[in-house]
């Protein structure tokens, strides 16, 4: 019997990437999953493709205090408790600093920091009953700031840090708090990351088929929930920007400087 029977699953940004490959995986290891996203479309979707299985779909914008309330709620309404919360739902960004605008930044602090303290915050007393599992789903960027996503790096910093404190405060209580680090995973984020204006720029400046999957990831993260990991980073190349940034930070801003730019151009 899988480790995940039964237990109360709840993932936010779960309709496609990585969010739903998690939930793809919980669903095949027999756990009730809840999740959400802010299109009802492909929410429903997802629900169509799992009929008959406990899955509880919810519209919701993680950026959103009420909102996230509302999602935690209706999952204990139907499942009347929380086991593991997976803070999925984020947005990425694309802009230098010089050229971007203010509220673009702010909306991705929001929806990447705020959301994750949002529904933590909320289902943190039936997780702590539950003796449970809070996962942050951060970024290499985390870790190592990266030219063009500034924001984007504020906030995964922000989320390790805060996550960091929480997993520090709950020692000892048999809850566990864990912040996954993918490094580069292929699904959506990019196509639907920020340009300066905070509009969607509508495609990757990457080659998606050289990535980790989105399935692979995704399983990487369910085994690490069994062994109540502390940090969980992904892929050679987030390993070693991780352990370069930390005992050779002035190479690490050398090569990721030459990896994102080329004649002076933003080109990753």
């Amino acid at each position: 019997m899988s480790f995940f029977n039964n237990k109360v699953v709840v993932i936010t940004g779960g309709s496609e990437g990585i969010g739903k490959a998690l939930v793809d995986s919980f669903i095949q290891h027999g756990a009730k999953v809840a999740t959400c996203g802010r299109n009802y479309d492909k929410l429903y979707q997802l629900q169509s493709l799992y009929s008959g299985k406990p899955l509880l779909i919810h519209t919701a914008d993680v950026s959103k205090e009420q909102e996230c309330a509302s999602f935690i709620q209706s999952v204990v309404n139907q499942f009347g408790t929380i086991d593991i919360l997976i803070n999925n739902a984020g947005v990425s960004m694309r802009s230098l600093v010089a050229d971007v605008e203010l509220d673009t930044i702010r909306k991705v602090m929001d929806i990447n920091f705020w959301g994750t303290v949002y529904c933590t915050k909320f289902a943190l007393p039936f997780i702590q009953k539950s003796k449970g599992t809070i996962v942050g789903v951060s970024s290499i960027a985390g870790y190592r700031g990266l030219p063009g996503r500034s924001g984007y790096s504020a906030s995964k910093f922000a989320v390790n840090g805060w996550l960091e404190a929480l997993r520090t405060e709950l020692l000892g209580t048999g809850t566990n708090v864990m912040w996954v680090c993918p490094g580069f995973t292929s699904s959506n984020i990019r196509n639907a990351a920020l340009n300066k204006n905070g509009k969607s720029q509508g495609e990757s400046p990457m080659d998606e088929s050289k990535m980790m999957s989105a399935a692979e990831c995704a399983n990487h993260i369910l085994t690490a929930i069994v062994k109540r990991k502390r940090t969980l980073v992904l892929t050679l190349n987030g390993k070693q920007t991780v352990f370069l940034n930390k005992f050779f930070p002035n190479l690490a801003d050398k090569l990721v400087n030459n990896f994102f730019f080329k004649n002076g151009e933003l080109v990753k």
